[in-house]
C-alpha cells in the first residue's frame, strides 16, 4: 500500500510540475487567413516541421462504433489535398469496420513546440484498391511488411506467433514487392469544419474556424478561447 501512495504522490507531484509554452511561439494574424484552409495547413504543417516539431505527420483519428460509443488513435497523415486528408489502415481493422458503420470522423493533431493544434472533421470515404496499392508502393518495405502481416485488431495468441508471421512478411515485402495486400485501404477525409489553434502563454489563444456545406464555400470566424 505504502509504495502504491508513492506512486501516486508521484504522479501528482509530476503532473501539477510540469509547464507548457513558457518559451516564444509564434503569432497568428487571423487578418491574413487564406480564404482555403488547405492552404493554411500547409503553411502551419511545415512551419512545425521546421521549428523541430518531432513526428509532425502523426495525428489522432476519432470515430465512433456501431453503439455510438467514442474512439481514438494515433496514426499518420499520408497526404493533404484538394479532396482531403489521406490516411490508410486495414478495412478489416476496428477502425477500418466502424468508418464503414459510419463515415463522419475526426481528426487532430498537435504540434507542442509552436503551441499549435489544428481539429477537422469531415466525412471519410475509401480509394479503391489501385490507389490503395499505390500507398503501399509509394512507402518503404517495413510499411508493405506490416501490411501483409495483417490481422489489425485481432486477438493475438503471443508475441512469438507475431515474430513468425511478421519475418514471413518481411521476407515476402523483400523478394515481392508488388505483393496484394487486399484489405490495405487508403481512406480520405473531405472537411467541412477546421479549427487553427494559437496557444499564447497569456492564455489569450486565437482559435480560428473555418466551415462550409455541400452547396457552400469555405468561410471563417474567431472563437472565444
Amino acid at each position: 500500500m505504502k509504495s502504491n501512495m508513492n506512486g501516486v504522490s508521484d504522479f501528482h507531484t509530476t503532473l501539477h510540475s510540469l509547464r507548457v509554452w513558457d518559451g516564444p511561439l509564434p503569432s497568428f494574424d487571423t487578418a491574413t487567413a487564406p480564404a482555403d484552409p488547405l492552404e493554411l495547413f500547409r503553411e502551419w504543417f511545415t512551419h512545425a516541421a521546421k521549428a523541430g516539431q518531432p513526428e509532425p505527420h502523426t495525428m489522432s483519428l476519432a470515430t465512433v462504433d456501431a453503439d455510438g460509443r467514442p474512439d481514438v488513435r494515433t496514426l499518420m497523415l499520408h497526404d493533404a489535398d484538394e479532396r482531403g486528408l489521406h490516411f490508410a489502415s486495414h478495412s478489416t481493422s476496428t477502425k477500418g469496420r466502424q468508418l464503414a458503420g459510419q463515415p463522419a470522423a475526426a481528426l487532430g493533431f498537435y504540434w507542442p513546440a509552436v503551441a499549435r493544434q489544428i481539429r477537422i472533421r469531415g466525412q471519410v470515404t475509401a480509394c479503391d484498391a489501385a490507389e490503395s496499392r499505390a500507398d503501399l508502393a509509394a512507402r518503404t518495405r517495413g510499411a508493405l511488411a506490416a501490411a501483409l502481416t495483417g490481422r489489425q485488431s485481432e486477438p493475438l495468441a503471443s508475441r512469438e506467433e507475431l515474430a513468425a508471421v511478421a519475418a514471413e512478411s518481411w521476407e515476402r515485402a523483400g523478394t515481392e514487392p508488388d505483393a496484394p495486400a487486399p484489405t490495405w485501404t487508403r481512406y480520405v477525409l473531405s472537411p467541412t469544419e477546421i479549427e487553427f489553434f494559437q496557444g499564447d502563454p497569456a492564455r489569450l489563444h486565437t482559435r480560428l474556424r473555418y466551415t462550409r456545406t455541400p452547396t457552400t464555400p469555405w468561410t471563417h470566424h474567431l472563437l472565444w478561447p
